[in-house]
């Protein structure tokens, strides 16, 4: 048996004009989870990343800490254009407050599974296909006895969930809420098919050090 673990970045810089850069508590979070695979002498046998800045910063981050190898870039591990979907082009263009900022993205979601409205020209139904793609990918790396690390965003890691609870996108929005910077979802492949062992996981993360954008 096999095992892939999704990583969530780091926090971004959620009030910079660039978002897709780890905070200092990001690069603090990598560094904890970093820390506890040292810990437990855990090393994955292929590690994965999206081709954002902040998948790679969050990556290295954590590879450093266990002195583990190179990893490959899959931008199909990429997250969704939430500022084209929200229309929140610059940091000044959304609410400063965060519940109201969901609310926006949760009505936007739902249109755009729905199938109307786009993220920077892609439709849900393509977004859909690039991250089962890259998760079929990572499958075929997580032999038994072999165990994959894919460093990604909440968009990816609540639709993998959804799919393999479900079948399908119906738990993605209320999953993506919840999505914690550097925690860790792991699935399990195996004769019996691949299914989700735990979402979420984040004990490596001190409690005032917990964040979500």
């Amino acid at each position: 048996m096999g095992a892939i673990h999704l990583i969530r970045h780091g926090q971004a810089s959620w009030e910079s004009d660039d978002y897709d850069q780890l905070s200092e508590l990001g690069y603090q979070q990598s560094s904890w989870l970093g820390q506890s695979w040292e810990s437990s002498g855990f090393e994955p046998t292929w590690s994965v990343a999206g081709s954002m800045k902040r998948h790679a910063q969050t990556a290295v981050n954590v590879i450093d800490a266990i002195d583990g190898d190179l990893y490959d870039v899959d931008a199909g591990w990429n997250e969704y254009d939430h500022r084209a979907l929200t229309g929140a082009s610059s940091a000044a263009d959304r609410p400063s407050d965060a519940k109201e900022f969901q609310r926006q993205l949760d009505a936007s979601l739902e249109a755009w599974v729905g199938g109307t409205g786009s993220a920077a020209g892609e439709s849900f139904e393509q977004f859909s296909g690039r991250v089962l793609g890259a998760l079929d990918t990572a499958i075929e790396n997580a032999g038994s006895g072999q165990t994959v690390a894919a460093f990604t965003s909440g968009g990816p890691i609540a639709l993998v969930a959804s799919h393999l609870l479900t079948g399908g996108p119906s738990l993605f929005i209320t999953l993506n809420r919840v999505v914690v910077n550097a925690s860790v979802t792991t699935v399990m492949v195996g004769r019996a098919g691949t299914r989700l062992l735990t979402f979420n996981e984040h004990t490596h993360i001190p409690k005032d050090g917990v964040s979500f954008r």
